[in-house]
């Protein structure tokens, strides 16, 4: 019984791999479409198979003073809360019974006619404080700047500034840092986040800023505050 079984599995396996060995030149992979006769097909692919399929837009090597947009986006936010409650306290009464007096050479007490010296007093040291701060800070522009250098790994130095003049109001923003040339998209633009050694400058001068600017004696108290 178990000859006629172990007779059956070894014709089958036989049959299986003639089987495949015969059609071995045939068993092809799909390489190309099936909707047209086999002189006509094509490999498939991205382009000759999408209707809506573009061609990436071509890398630009970039140069020295090629101009590229900044957008700068800045956020920051911090919270700090501090409390300090402080109490000391002193009391003291001290009285002097007995001193030395010297009588010629010899020394002896003293008698002290004008009565026992006494001290007595109480400290009383009492400090609270408490400090309470919150920043929220956000600046966001665009600005083109040029290409300055190039460094031998490939990244770019960029330096840009830009002046907007408004009636008597000005502005001034200033940026240095240095990018990737890979970090630069298609359209010359790069986020603030990109950019290392980040510098970022805005002053803004005129009747409104003057409006709320500290003069120079409020920024010597709030410096070294004196009281």
């Amino acid at each position: 019984m178990k000859l006629a079984s172990l007779a059956i599995l070894r014709a089958s396996v036989l049959g299986v791999l003639a089987l495949a060995g015969a059609g071995a030149e045939r068993a092809l992979g799909q390489n190309s479409s099936l909707f047209h006769t086999s002189p006509e097909r094509q490999p498939l692919t991205l382009t000759s198979s999408s209707w809506t399929s573009e061609e990436p837009a071509a890398t630009k090597t970039i140069k020295i003073n090629d101009l590229v947009t900044v957008i700068v986006s800045e956020k920051s936010a911090m919270t700090n809360y501090g409390k300090m409650d402080r109490q000391k306290m002193a009391s003291g009464n001290l009285s002097l019974t007995a001193w030395l007096k010297f009588y010629g050479a010899n020394l002896g007490a003293d008698g002290q006619p004008n009565g026992t010296p006494q001290i007595a007093g109480t400290a009383n040291n009492q400090m609270q404080s408490k400090g309470d701060l919150q920043t929220r800070d956000s600046l966001s522009f665009h600005i083109a700047c040029r290409v300055a250098d190039i460094r031998p790994n490939g990244n770019l130095v960029l330096e840009g500034r830009r002046t907007i003049n408004n009636n008597e109001e000005n502005w001034d923003y200033a940026l240095t840092g240095e990018i990737r040339a890979d970090a630069v998209l298609p359209n010359h633009t790069v986020l603030s986040d990109s950019v290392a050694d980040l510098r970022v400058i805005k002053r803004e001068t005129g009747e409104a800023r003057d409006s709320y600017r500290r003069g120079w004696m409020l920024k010597w108290l709030d410096k070294w505050q004196p009281f």
